[in-house]
């Protein structure tokens, strides 16, 4: 389609103009809204990244097997000391914030389309009539290349683009290691090296909301690329988990940490390591006192590849779970749909 099915309303707009009761279309249904987890001391779990390069082997070894565990069980992590200047995050979400502060005609001037979503969104899916998440964002189809991206953005974003490029390479390199596979396995199957990659980067601005029990961010779904690399606001928290093995309905928020990354497994990383790894559904709650803004970068798959199951994990035994499929074709459905849990990586599930 290239255009959306009825007039775009700006979430942000919305929550300025002093409304008290959310419009019914941001109304979620009883069963989706927010519960609180029953065990709030858990988190995600949290590495040191530079410990996966020490000299010290044991050291090493430990942080390695706390990916491994995190990425099988979890399907999320955090890490620390990821290489990535402080002062770069601190300037990257600065620069976003004044975006989404300017004038609503200036914000206009990069509207998007469901044909390529790239430019100022506010709904994904265009379907008519659908329930919508309280969320607006800026989507860059290209990273560290931008095609749309204000050129009050365009430095900061080119560098932020072409480091976290190179930092998903190393994780990468890890997962392959981890899996037993040659250590430029996964990355030849994104598309070979990391110039070309599908890299994109989504910027998440969540306004406060006067009735945030009712609605959501981001509704359930688990990310479809490869793995995305989030850079949280950690000073008001909002992505949850589904926790692994809890019911359905326990979503653990997650604890941000000051200049952390946040990393999860997409589904394409499911589905190549047929089912080892773990996309695992998450979502996002809004406040009703602050603003948020997140920026999650997609390290994914060159859209044109075939993604099919690594053969190293194909056996009798463990036959192929999923069909395949190219990223642009599985992609195209959530651009239609919208966010909907698990369901469009159930619906490659071969038979």
């Amino acid at each position: 389609m290239e255009s959306w099915p009825e007039p775009v309303v700006r979430v942000q707009s919305l929550a300025e103009s002093g409304i008290k009761q959310i419009p019914e279309r941001y109304i979620k249904p009883v069963a989706h809204r927010y519960r609180a987890f029953k065990n709030k001391k858990m988190n995600i779990p949290v590495i040191n990244l530079e410990n996966a390069f020490s000299e010290d082997e044991g050291v090493r070894e430990e942080t390695l097997q706390s990916i491994s565990k995190a990425s099988r069980e979890w399907g999320f992590f955090q890490i620390v000391n990821h290489g990535v200047r402080p002062e770069l995050l601190k300037s990257i979400r600065q620069v976003w914030r004044d975006f989404f502060n300017l004038p609503l005609e200036s914000k206009q001037l990069y509207a998007n389309s469901p044909c390529t979503y790239e430019g100022y969104g506010s709904r994904l899916g265009v379907e008519k009539g659908a329930i919508l998440d309280w969320s607006d964002y800026f989507f860059l189809n290209s990273i560290p290349s931008q095609n749309n991206c204000p050129s009050s953005c365009r430095g900061l974003v080119a560098e932020y683009g072409e480091q976290l490029v190179q930092l998903g390479g190393k994780l990468m390199r890890i997962f392959s290691n981890d899996l037993g596979l040659d250590e430029n396995h996964l990355l030849k199957a994104f598309g070979g090296d990391d110039d070309d990659i599908g890299a994109c980067l989504r910027v998440n601005f969540y306004p406060k909301c006067p009735q945030p029990d009712l609605t959501l961010g981001l509704s359930p779904h688990s990310d479809p690329g490869g793995i995305t690399i989030l850079l949280p606001d950690h000073e008001v928290s909002g992505l949850q988990v589904r926790v692994p093995g809890e019911g359905e309905d326990n979503w653990l928020t997650v604890k941000p940490l000051p200049n952390a990354f946040i990393i999860n497994i997409g589904d394409q990383m499911q589905v190549l390591t047929n089912s080892i790894y773990k996309s695992v559904e998450h979502r996002v709650i809004v406040n009703s006192k602050k603003d948020r803004l997140s920026l999650a970068m997609f390290y994914n798959p060159r859209s044109d590849l075939i993604i099919q199951p690594c053969q190293q994990f194909v056996t009798k035994e463990t036959p192929a779970l999923y069909q395949p499929m190219t990223f642009h074709n599985y992609r195209t459905y959530i651009r239609t749909k919208g966010p909907s849990a698990k369901k469009l990586l159930q619906s490659f599930i071969s038979h």
